[in-house]
């Protein structure tokens, strides 16, 4: 009997790795998909603008409806997550990404362009404020190190959108080069749906909490303490995303040449978030490793206002590292704050759809800047005061503290 039962065990310990593996393998292909629609129109731009017509301030709204929709409709997540469980969830919104993203090789007027953003960041806000809730459910154990994963593929896309998209232009056309990244969205719905077959979808819809998780934390200080901060993070990286690459054609690169510099700062995210990943366990207490991240980006950013051309290695690098860093700590420093994993859905949309919100505000605010100045250095030194605001927050993020699961008011963590 009691060989029998090391053998279950053995075999049940075999299928819940085998299945911890399939879920992180399909969260890395989820988060491919979850930035390629803003990341592809960089490297472009001035192709899109010679072709359409559009100006530096509609250009910024490019990055900023998807980013406003990423935020607008991440309020919705926790209420599609109680009515039709995580699964269903993200298989309909990656359905919607996927339609945004190939039918711009048909539709690539303004219009259509900024039609598909929105579509597009709506998908993408449904995922990133119920996927983290699924993470929580069933692998409370790792959910750093899967949160951590998932960042890494949002900026694998990120990386491999803005380095290709120009190079496939010159070989196509741009409207091709936009397109063709919905294949990623079809390789992770076919990994979705098999994680979705193996995964008990009801016990999600019913236990997803009752009515008073329902409730978005609106009373509590602390979601909109957590709000702030990640939306400034946030527009650290939608700024760079937008615009580090038209600001280098300005300086007289090309397309190409900025394409790969923006995909060289979202390689260094990459290996940021894989080293992150690694060892972010270790650290019950996270603000010694923002201290260190948001200093990073600091430098970063200055690098592109003293010597942009003779400084763009650097910049790269502390660009790609700080902010690869940044944003996987704050989307883990939100999970910590939770007490129960049916809370996730409402505080995640809360935190990410005002987050984002506030993080729209800079692309479109960059374009205003290019558009008067014609030079995008200011751009960047609100950036700069921007992220000492947030290094003045990091201490306030204390790991005593989590926010209850009645009624979202601070307490101390058990």
């Amino acid at each position: 009997m009691v060989k029998l039962n090391d053998c279950w065990g053995m075999l049940m310990t075999k299928v819940n790795e085998r299945n911890y593996a399939l879920f992180a393998v399909t969260t890395v292909l989820v988060g491919l998909n979850l930035r390629p629609i803003m990341a592809s129109v960089g490297p472009v731009l001035d192709l899109i603008q010679a072709d359409t017509g559009v100006g530096d301030t509609s250009a910024g709204l490019l990055t900023t409806f998807p980013v406003l929709a990423m935020g607008v409709f991440a309020f919705f997540g926790g209420v599609l997550q109680r009515k039709f469980g995580v699964e269903k969830t993200v298989l309909w919104s990656l359905i919607a990404l996927c339609t945004a993203t190939l039918s711009r090789f048909y539709f690539h007027g303004e219009m259509a362009l900024i039609a598909t953003a929105v579509l597009g960041g709506t998908g993408i806000a449904v995922i990133q404020a119920v996927l983290p809730g699924m993470i929580k459910r069933d692998y409370g154990d790792k959910a750093g190190q899967l949160m951590a994963l998932y960042t890494v593929g949002i900026m694998g896309g990120a990386m491999l959108s803005s380095s290709l998209t120009a190079p496939v232009s010159n070989l196509s056309s741009w409207p091709l080069s936009l397109s063709l990244w919905g294949i990623l969205a079809i390789i992770a719905l076919l990994s979705w749906k098999k994680i979705s077959a193996d995964s008990a979808d009801s016990a999600d819809s019913a236990g997803a909490g009752g009515q008073e998780n329902a409730q978005l934390p609106l009373t509590s200080k602390r979601a909109w303490f957590l709000l702030l901060f990640f939306g400034i993070g946030t527009s650290a990286y939608t700024l760079v995303l937008a615009w580090l690459p038209p600001f280098y054609v300005q300086l007289g690169w090309s397309g190409t040449a900025s394409g790969l510099l923006l995909g060289g700062v979202t390689l260094c995210q990459v290996i940021a978030a894989v080293s992150l990943s690694s060892v972010v366990d270790r650290f019950s207490d996270r603000r010694p490793i923002l201290y260190s991240i948001l200093g990073v980006i600091i430098l970063g950013l200055m690098c592109l206002v003293v010597s942009p051309e003779s400084l763009f290695i650097p910049a790269l690098l502390l660009l790609g590292f700080g902010i690869g860093g940044l944003f996987p700590m704050s989307l883990i420093i939100i999970v910590d704050h939770l007490q129960a994993a049916s809370q996730a859905g409402s505080l995640m949309g809360f935190v990410q759809g005002g987050g984002y919100v506030v993080a729209s505000i800079m692309p479109f605010a960059a374009g205003v800047i290019n558009d008067y100045f014609n030079d995008l250095s200011m751009a960047w030194v609100v950036m700069i005061v921007a992220m000492v605001v947030q290094l003045m927050m990091v201490p306030f993020l204390s790991p005593k503290y989590s926010l209850s699961t009645n009624d979202w008011s601070l307490q101390k963590a058990s």
